[in-house]
């Protein structure tokens, strides 16, 4: 169970990928558009004496707030315990009070605007997200929502211009990889894999050190049957990550092992396909609205 008073917002990455290296995509980028697990899970867990705990406590914000509407303590306390009830929808009042009280943070604006869109406000949700690229071109987790809506909305040259946009206006020192990484996504919803994959190896050639365009290419190389080439990037990809995703990487990687052939090979078998891989012309969930996440 969560930890009181001790929220964060997960933005898409959620899954603290985009936070600390900017990666955001295929499996890992699906994991925070992909309705939310962690909420979910946590709030299948809970035993009944939790939820009539969690519940009580709700309760008391509410008063609370009460008597001081805009007594911050209580609306981050009313918000997470919320989402610890997977209530989604109920998170939307205190989520609106709090983004309207600190507008200076950009990533309340975006986690509002994932919550509007997950519960089918996409009006709403993309009002948000251009709100705070107004303030904020390179906001990634901003820039990935209205991405995702304009393809939902089958706007696949307004959702490439939106992210070639970030990238004109990317300043001297920025690490415009995310920003490219996104693109080539788009790239790879539009079936452009030679697009997609020229991006990656232009990043791969500028920083050999970087993990994740050489994941990337891995995982379109695996959809398009490449087993072998695959796995031997998937293997770099280990090699370079830092170790909190590491284990998340190999994961992958022994999903994309080529088959062992032990004496003769069927060679009229399929090739095997993995499980939750995302699929190289058209990620199945990227355009899936995300559910907000609370992550200690």
């Amino acid at each position: 169970m969560f930890k009181r008073h001790r929220w964060a917002i997960n933005l898409v990455v959620s899954v603290s990928l985009l936070a600390l290296t900017g990666f955001s995509l295929f499996p890992l980028f699906n994991v925070v558009l992909d309705g939310g697990a962690a909420v979910a899970t946590e709030s299948g867990n809970l035993s009944t004496t939790q939820t009539t705990q969690i519940q009580a406590q709700a309760q008391g914000y509410m008063q609370v707030l009460k008597r001081e509407p805009e007594n911050q303590v209580a609306l981050k306390g009313l918000l997470d315990a919320r989402l610890q009830l997977g209530d989604i929808k109920g998170s939307l009042l205190p989520l609106e009070k709090i983004a309207a009280l600190n507008p200076q943070t950009s990533d309340y604006t975006v986690l509002l605007a994932q919550t509007k869109q997950y519960l089918g406000d996409k009006e709403g949700a993309t009002a948000g997200y251009r709100t705070v690229l107004t303030i904020q071109p390179q906001n990634i987790n901003a820039l990935q929502g209205l991405v995702s809506l304009l393809l939902e909305a089958k706007r696949p040259e307004a959702a490439m211009g939106a992210v070639q946009t970030a990238l004109k206006t990317t300043v001297a020192g920025v690490d415009a990889t995310p920003l490219k990484l996104l693109l080539a996504q788009v790239y790879l919803t539009q079936q452009r894999n030679a697009d997609a994959l020229g991006i990656y190896d232009a990043l791969i050639e500028v920083n050999k050190e970087d993990f994740r365009p050489i994941l990337a290419k891995a995982l379109v190389f695996k959809q398009m049957g490449n087993l072998t080439e695959a796995q031997s990037l998937m293997t770099a990809a280990v090699d370079l990550a830092p170790s909190e995703y590491k284990d998340q990487i190999k994961q992958l990687a022994q999903a994309t092992q080529p088959p062992k052939v032990s004496v003769a090979p069927n060679l009229s078998a399929p090739a095997p396909v993995a499980p939750a891989a995302p699929a190289a012309t058209a990620p199945a969930k990227f355009t899936t609205a995300p559910k907000p996440q609370v992550v200690k």
